[in-house]
């Protein structure tokens, strides 16, 4: 269970955000003041407090410093007001994951809370790591001191693509360069923008993840930069940019391609600088950030037809990584689901255990356009429908329990609503001629229907039987016109 410590003297506001994060699923305990708030901490394990930065008997610096001084596990988020916005990112910097302005709103209180307890699982890993390293012999340390740790919804897959990202991510991460993640929506860009920071040397530093898609032209400047009291119309308070609240540690901006020029060109400048000026300021602020960008665009498109700057593209570009789709990624998609389902038990407190051998053979012939995004949502509802321990293909959305893969070229899918063949079914096939120079694709034929009949045509067993990938099963099936 995630157990939560709310502490804030307001008891009115520490009563609503219990009954709030209580049906949201967390074990929630309330203290009214810093003392009361540290008298529990000593009685019971937190994952997480929220503490308002102003209390009666002391502030959030103080309680901070005490909280990370005797329970170093423990997240902090801060909750304050706008005028204490500035001195909530200073305790960032001293080790808060994040702060919530007032007034407060659900939508906010959740993500935040979410995004912490995964940072937390994935810190608490890194700190287990360290520690083992500490107590192991010589050889066994450096083994440990090597090993790459992921963001908490990272999944390290056994597929030569998930490989190759690790390998990528293992060897950029220690470095301080720019990256560019390229790839489909809902492939996990951020979770491997995460990974990069936790495995660098910034990883007790702020990371701080900002979505340009949504973005308005007017709204861009002050997100990036951030701006001062009266300095425009609705400037009601200073607001602190995302370039200093990630200051000394990662700043992840997703969808960059869709900023407009002028935007882009104040980015450039700041890149280029490490000097950031909040609006309606004098006031340069030194920069040491490391940037990483992630895109569903081609961006060297978008510089031929004038919609990206590419001075600022090569500014990014130190290092690309390239996310491969679901689709392309194997048995990959089980170990994925199987981690969201022990995610979603735990959400809904159910004990659904496995999938069955159809549902597992659609998962592995289904299209995934949105990626694992989507698989998520697919595992999250399909935990909730399941009758028993084992999601059948009853839970799946329509349009998945009807899905058939039809391959009229390699990479070409098309979706027809028909049952598919049963498994017992061998389906009639070209023979290949009796020559010298067929001899290779007769043994290749008969090795490939002999298989697919041991498996009940399960293609994935098939090729990990054949030592081979998929794309290459259904390639040689298809030479041999075998459906």
């Amino acid at each position: 269970m995630k157990r939560i410590l709310i502490i804030d003297d307001e008891v009115n506001v520490a009563l609503l955000l219990s009954k709030f994060l209580t049906r949201n699923g967390f074990d929630v305990s309330t203290a009214s003041s810093g003392n009361g708030g540290m008298e529990a901490l000593k009685n019971g394990e937190y994952q997480l407090v929220l503490c308002d930065f102003r209390l009666e008997d002391t502030d959030g610096r103080e309680m901070l410093r005490n909280i990370k001084l005797q329970y170093p596990k423990t997240g902090v988020i801060i909750i304050t007001g706008y005028s204490d916005i500035k001195m909530a990112v200073e305790l960032i910097k001293m080790g808060a994951y994040d702060y919530i302005t007032k007034p407060l709103y659900p939508d906010e209180i959740l993500n935040t809370i979410n995004k912490a307890f995964e940072t937390h699982h994935a810190l608490v890993e890194v700190d287990e790591e360290v520690q083992a390293a500490a107590i192991l012999p010589e050889k066994a340390k450096t083994t440990a001191a090597k090993k790459t740790v992921f963001a908490a919804e990272f999944v390290t897959g056994t597929s030569r693509a998930s490989k190759e990202l690790a390998r990528q991510i293992e060897l950029v991460a220690p470095t301080n360069y720019s990256v560019i993640i390229l790839g489909e929506s809902g492939t996990g860009k951020e979770s491997v923008a995460k990974s990069i920071h936790l495995n660098s040397p910034r990883h007790n530093q702020p990371f701080i993840a900002m979505d340009c898609g949504s973005l308005t032209k007017e709204l861009a400047a002050s997100e990036f930069f951030g701006h001062e009291k009266g300095s425009f119309t609705g400037a009601l308070y200073t607001k602190i940019g995302h370039f200093e609240m990630a200051n000394g540690g990662t700043l992840f901006l997703d969808e960059v391609g869709n900023l407009s020029y002028e935007i882009q060109a104040a980015l450039l400048r700041t890149v280029q600088e490490r000097k950031v000026k909040r609006i309606g300021s004098t006031k340069e602020i030194d920069l040491d950030v490391r940037i990483i960008i992630a895109t569903n665009e081609n961006l060297q498109e978008g510089i031929q037809k004038g919609r990206f700057r590419e001075d600022l593209y090569h500014r990014f570009n130190e290092f690309s990584i390239y996310m491969p789709p679901l689709r392309e990624r194997g048995h990959d998609i089980i170990l994925l689901a199987e981690h969201f389902l022990k995610i979603a038990n735990q959400e809904l407190g159910r004990s659904v255990e496995s999938f069955s051998q159809e549902v597992v053979d659609c998962f592995m012939n289904y299209r995934w356009q949105g990626n694992i995004r989507e698989l998520k949502n697919v595992i999250r509802r399909a935990a909730l429908l399941a009758e028993g321990n084992e999601i059948t293909l009853k839970a799946l959305p329509l349009e998945m329990s009807t899905y058939k893969l039809s391959y009229d070229t390699p990479n070409h899918y098309t979706q027809q609503q028909q049952a598919p063949k049963p498994y017992n079914e061998v389906p009639e096939v070209k023979e290949p001629k009796h020559d010298l120079k067929n001899a290779a694709l007769e043994a290749e034929y008969e090795t490939i229907i002999r298989v697919l009949r041991e498996v009940n045509f399960n293609k994935t067993k098939a090729a990990e039987i054949l030592n081979i990938d998929r794309k290459t099963l259904y390639n040689k099936m298809k030479a041999i016109n075998l459906k």
